[in-house]
């Protein structure tokens, strides 16, 4: 009967670690990614704002007022 409940909660705490690891490995993932989409939106940015000014140059419209 001990020899059971040893191997229970020698599984339950392998389990744990097994779940804690793929936590972190997944939170460190999706830490990756967010920086990488701010960078992406970054850029994205930089580039309408130059389309814009761009666009306003051909047509010969003043900014519109970013309120």
């Amino acid at each position: 009967m001990t020899l059971q409940v040893v191997s229970i909660i020698a599984t339950i705490i392998a389990v744990g670690v097994a779940l804690a690891g793929m936590i972190l490995y997944l939170a460190r993932g999706q830490n990756e990614l967010r920086r990488d989409v701010a960078r992406d939106m970054a850029d994205l940015r930089g580039r309408m704002a130059r389309l814009e000014c761009l666009f306003e140059g051909f047509t010969g419209r003043k900014p519109a007022d970013a309120r």
